[in-house]
């Protein structure tokens, strides 16, 4: 998990990328970092994650995200034996258990990368 991490440390992200913007930068890091991963990789019907590094799930999320919503989103990937834990990739902090189903949910801001707080 430390390898992903620090590949997304790398990361420079304009202030309003779109989604899909982020999803190309990430995999551009993720290869550059040597980290094999699957783009789009469907768990089961219906429950589309953004990548699968191992059994290590990867969601990016433009902005901030309704906490709800996404909790419920994760729960549905953590329910799959494919995934043992989840970094969520977000623009914007947003309030997420340490655990869901007992598999670590962890965040990852990238307002923290560009050095300065945002709203």
């Amino acid at each position: 998990m430390e390898e992903i991490f620090l590949a997304l440390q790398s990361l420079r992200v304009p202030a309003v990328p779109g989604e899909y913007d982020l999803h190309l930068m990430i995999a551009q890091a993720l290869t550059r970092a040597g980290i094999v991963y699957h783009h789009e990789y469907r768990l089961a019907p219906r429950r589309r994650i953004d990548f699968l590094i191992g059994r290590i799930g990867l969601e990016v999320k433009k902005s901030r995200p309704a906490s709800r919503a996404l909790i419920a989103q994760l729960r549905r990937y953590l329910e799959s034996e494919e995934v043992d834990a989840l970094i969520v990739v977000a623009q914007r902090s947003v309030p997420l258990p340490r655990k869901i189903l007992g598999k670590p949910v962890i965040l990852f801001s990238l307002d923290r990368l560009w050095g300065v707080a945002l709203p």
